[in-house]
Parts: structure tokens; sequence; C-alpha cells
């Protein structure tokens, strides 16, 4: 992973979208979202990822202010 993309900080506030290539409506489908919901769960509950707000669209992901404690 780059350098570029990892938070340093785990005060400051970081919003973050993740898209699909070509905005393909791929959350549409309920086996597909899940998928997502899942990892992020898992995330928090295993590796203290912290999300305070987060949006799941039919082609992408947003969320607010999240860090690894």
């Amino acid at each position: 992973m780059s350098e570029k993309y990892k938070f340093y900080d785990p005060h400051g506030m970081y919003f973050v979208t993740m898209v699909t290539v070509g905005w393909v409506d791929l959350f549409t489908r309920f086996e597909l979202k899940h998928v997502i919901i899942d990892s992020l769960r898992h995330c928090q509950k295993e590796k203290g990822l912290v999300i305070h707000a987060w949006c799941l669209m039919p082609s992408h992901c947003k969320m607010l202010r999240l860090f690894f404690l």
C-alpha cells in the first residue's frame, strides 16, 4: 500500500470515499452490499477501526472520521 493513503493522526478528521471502477452500480445486490458491511464490522471488532458515520450508495461508500486505534 502506498504511504500516500495511510492515516497518521488518530485525532484528525478524515473523509474517505471508495468507488467501484466505472461507477458500476455494484451495491444494489443484497449479497454484495453485505460483503462491504461485514468487512467494516470485522475491522471495527477485530482491528479497532473507528467509523463515526458511513453511507453505502449503489456505486460507492463514504465514511467520516475513520482510523485504527
